[in-house]
Order: C-alpha cells, then structure tokens, then sequence
C-alpha cells in the first residue's frame, strides 16, 4: 500500500482516467463557486449552498470497492439508477442519502412536499380577484414549455427527454423533478440542477429582456389598485377545494401535485395554524435542503460527462427565454386592448417562479416610474403559472409518448 491510498480521494483523482480526473476538480471548482455565489445572496441560498456542498462532497470523496473481484470507483452518497431489489436493499444499508432518494426523490414525493409549503405561503387573492387576466397571461407564458418541445426533438432528444427538458420553461422546479422522474430519469440529475440553476439567475436576467422589449413609458405605467376587488378567505378556501377537485379529475397525472399545492393553500385560508407552521416552516424548508443537498450529491463526474448535458444546458435556458418573451408579448397585447391602463410587465411574472418574476416585474417598474405599484397584479398570473405549469406537466407524462414517435 502506497502512501496517497491512505487518502483515497486524491488517490482515485491521479488513478482513474484523465477526463474523469479534470471533470472532478471542475465540479469540485462549481461547487465551491455555488457556495459563495448562494453566500452572497446573488443565487438562493436555501439551494445553492447545501447543493455546492453536495456537488465538493461527492466529487472528493471517490474510493474504490471490490465488486466481483473488480476494483471500482464509487462514493458512499447514492447509487440514482439501481433497479435490481437484491442490489437496492445493499445500497441503503450503505450509501447514506439512498433512503432519501428512493423514498422521496423516485416517487415524486419531494416535488409533492415542496408544493404543499409554497401552498401554506402563497396568496391566492389576485388569482380569484383577476382569473381570465391571470390564466390568460399564465398560458403565454408557457411558450417555452410548449415550443422547446419541437425544438428538442429536432435536436435529438426523444420525445419524453424533450418534454421534460421542455418543462424548465414554467420555471418550476418541483414540476420538472416530477416530470423527469416519470418521464425520462437518466436525465433528472442533471436537468434538475440545470432548472434550480436556472431558476435562480432568473431574477438577474429577466430585466435584460425587459428592458430590451419593453419601452421605458410602458415599464413605467400605473395600475390603479383599487380596481382590485377584496377576496374572502372562505372564497379563497373554496377555489382551493374546487379547484383541486376540477383539475384532478381532468388531469388525473398530476393530482399528486395539484393535491399537494392546493391543500397547503386550504389550510392556509382554514387558519389551521399548527398545520401552516408545519406545512411553511419544516416540510417547506427541510425538503429544500435535501432537494439541494441531494441534487448537489447526485451530480457527480459521469453524470456530466453525459454528452446530452451540453444539450439540456442549452435548451433549458432556450426555454426560460421563451417563456419570458411569451409572458411579455402576451403582457404587451392585453395592455393594447385593455379599457384601463396595464402595466404589460405583469406578463413576464406568469413564468411561475413564485414570487420571483413578480418581484422582477415590479423591480423594473419601479426603476421605470417610482409611482408604479404592479406586484398586486404581478401575483395573479405567477400563481395561475404555478397551475398552468403542473397541466402541461402532466399532459406531457401522460400523453407525449403517444403523440411524438420516439
């Protein structure tokens, strides 16, 4: 035995090939990169940092196993693609985020509990206040859930890889976990850090695109708040259930997530206080740390030497960008035709980045015009995004397969 084995995690970077070696140290680097940019505040914190963390962990703490008489690389976090019951059962007795990963990454459930707390913190009032302008501007907003599709396919991506590459474009990210998971899971690794990515450098390039479409004395136009008519919450509670009830019957695919959103904003509108503490403080707040922390310990070297990686990198980012022209075009017609003056930025806020697209919209309003007030507006189509995303989420796992030969 040499002295470096007494280190295997340097010994496995100057053993195993040179590329895998490089491709090591680089996410090793982006991990660390991760943790200062979440540190900063300049991405989410609540993400980046426990997925840099994840990402420096699993690429330094390669070793080598004896398998079959064979010597191979691994780690001692999780095995993402073993099927065999025999070889599952041995791996959660020994990596230690394999439970977490089978019995809330595999299923969706993470997806699941990450919506019942946006459910508990998510105000639905201008939603029910203004429905037809809310859902109107939602679905324009889902132009690059809907136009990447093609585009993905034409790429090379099957069909089911494209619809779920194409979900990143409803910057939702719970929606993505869950429809990659159904749809295409050897790509969910790197798609979902992708889409958290993504999501989180949202609010630093959205204002380009604004600026670049909207004229200042549009971006600068004031709403009159007063148009905006005072919501019960025994209205709100009611949509909550109906709605939930509707959507689930006519999307049944994605009744986990319209159950688990809806039922967070039921308690939330019922002031069951104990159940919105612990649906808004642990269930929210402890699935976003092993989201990230997870996703960072599953994004190791040979899932991104993947060639499709170069692909989903740049797709997914096509997407966000057509959502956001989409939200904007369809903000700029209905201000046309509007009886009253509309801000049209409302629209980029049906990407449904809740509430951050809302607060971009209203940041660059207010650069605009110091008068302008649209965030109360802004939130109807980000929460109506919420609903539109999960349907086109699940009409792809559903019925994409049928329609688009792989």
């Amino acid at each position: 035995m040499s002295f470096w084995q007494f280190f295997e995690g340097l010994h496995t970077l100057f053993t195993q090939d040179f590329d895998t070696s490089l491709v090591r140290v680089l996410l090793i680097l982006a991990g660390f990169l991760l943790i200062y940019l979440g540190y900063r505040q300049i991405l989410e914190p609540l993400l980046m940092i426990p997925m840099g963390i994840g990402i420096i962990a699993v690429n330094g703490g390669v070793l080598y196993f004896e398998a079959q008489g064979a010597r191979e690389a691994g780690t001692m976090f999780v095995a993402p693609l073993i099927s065999d019951p025999t070889e599952l059962m041995h791996y959660l007795q020994i990596d230690f985020l394999q439970p977490i990963y089978n019995f809330t990454f595999s299923n969706g459930l993470i997806a699941c509990l990450v919506f019942m707390g946006i459910g508990a913190i998510t105000d639905i009032d201008y939603l029910i206040a203004k429905p037809w302008m809310s859902m109107v501007l939602a679905t324009a907003a889902e132009l690059g859930t809907i136009a990447t599709l093609p585009i993905a396919v034409a790429c090379g991506l099957t069909a089911k890889e494209a619809a779920s590459v194409a979900l990143v474009g409803g910057a939702d990210g719970p929606v993505v976990i869950f429809g990659s998971i159904m749809m295409a899971p050897q790509i969910f690794v790197p798609l979902s850090v992708v889409a958290y990515v993504y999501l989180s450098l949202c609010y630093a390039g959205y204002p380009y695109l604004i600026k670049l479409m909207v004229p200042k004395e549009k971006r600068g136009i004031v709403m009159d708040l007063k148009d905006i008519p005072q919501i019960s919450p025994g209205e709100k509670f009611a949509f909550a259930v109906i709605a939930c009830g509707v959507l689930s019957l006519l999307f049944p695919v994605g009744a986990p997530l319209f159950a688990s959103f809806f039922v967070g904003v039921a308690v939330k509108e019922a002031r069951v206080n104990r159940y919105i503490e612990l649906l808004s403080g642990p269930v929210l707040y402890g699935a976003t740390f092993f989201l990230g922390f997870t996703l960072g310990a599953l994004l190791s070297a040979d899932i991104i030497m993947d060639s499709t990686v170069a692909k989903l990198l740049g797709l997914g980012m096509l997407a966000l960008l057509l959502s956001g022209v989409g939200g904007l075009v369809g903000g700029m017609l209905w201000s046309k035709f509007s009886k009253k003056p509309f801000n049209p930025l409302v629209g980029i806020a049906g990407v449904s980045c809740v509430p951050t697209t809302a607060k971009v919209a209203q940041k660059c309003a207010y650069q605009a015009n110091k008068r302008s007030m649209i965030l109360p507006y802004a939130m109807g189509p980000n929460v109506a995004g919420v609903i539109t995303t999960a349907i086109v989420g699940s009409i792809y796992v559903s019925t994409v397969g049928d329609f688009i030969k792989q």
